[in-house]
């Protein structure tokens, strides 16, 4: 655990500080892009910690939770420094960062729900293409540079969101969730579906606002920056804190 810590400790070196000096208490974005870094790195040594205060069966859900923090953690460090260095959106790194921890978080419900029953191997798929699908199409409408087409590829990313919702609120997912039977996963489900409902319905406003409001390019980039930076803060931790408090409570029973 030691040597987790300390591998902690070296990517967060101020390395990748801005090099323009001291952040601007005025830039409240470069301000959310630090809060957002420093709950990162506390959320990734928390849940790698507790791994050790849950039983086998719920390691490997706090291991992805960990690794979803920890890998938006390390994009953060660019992130931010992108935006206080330049003012400009960092959307390639945000993307690259989405495309690796989006699949990881909604493939959780397969992992808590795995944990304590039998699940297909196709929900995990349904959840894992959906959540590709989503990322791809909002990528290509950020970068399209056409409204028209901006809004098609829109309109393909909610539909993605809309079917794993189906997926997890009334379809396969839900299925094995009633027939667990155990109280803990049952109330860490329903918690996170809500979050994935409420928590990730940030993403797509922040998408309008940024690029469907008709303003002109970059004239929305600290309104895209700071929903974005609120919903990976609420989606990324939190979404790891309902599954360890499941994982904690499903141990001590």
């Amino acid at each position: 655990m030691k040597k987790l810590l300390l591998l902690i400790g070296a990517v967060s070196v101020p390395t990748f500080a801005a090099s323009g000096g001291d952040l601007n208490a005025s830039d409240y974005v470069g301000v959310s892009f630090w809060l957002v870094t420093a709950a990162l790195l506390a959320a990734t040594a928390f849940f790698f910690l507790e791994r050790s205060n849950v039983s086998g069966k719920w390691k490997t859900s706090l291991t992805v939770s960990g690794l979803v923090t920890g890998i938006a953690l390390w994009h953060y460090l660019y992130m931010r420094g992108v935006w206080v260095e330049t003012g400009k959106s960092p959307t390639v790194f945000r993307y690259i960062d989405w495309l690796l921890t989006v699949p990881l978080l909604i493939v959780e419900f397969y992992l808590i729900l795995r944990a304590v029953t039998n699940v297909a191997a196709s929900l995990f798929w349904k959840l894992f293409l959906g959540s590709l699908v989503m990322l791809i199409a909002g990528y290509l409408g950020e970068i399209s540079g056409d409204i028209t087409m901006t809004w098609a590829y829109f309109i393909v990313g909610c539909l993605a969101w809309f079917y794993m919702i189906y997926e997890l609120w009334a379809g396969e997912g839900a299925s094995a969730k009633n027939a667990s039977g155990n109280a803990a996963v049952m109330s860490a489900y329903n918690t996170m579906m809500w979050i994935i409902i409420i928590g990730w319905a940030v993403y797509p406003l922040g998408y309008y606002f940024g690029y469907l409001t008709g303003a002109e390019p970059g004239s929305s980039d600290g309104t895209l920056n700071l929903v974005y930076n609120l919903a990976d803060f609420i989606n990324k931790i939190l979404f790891g804190i309902v599954i360890w408090a499941a994982a904690v409570s499903d141990s001590n029973e």
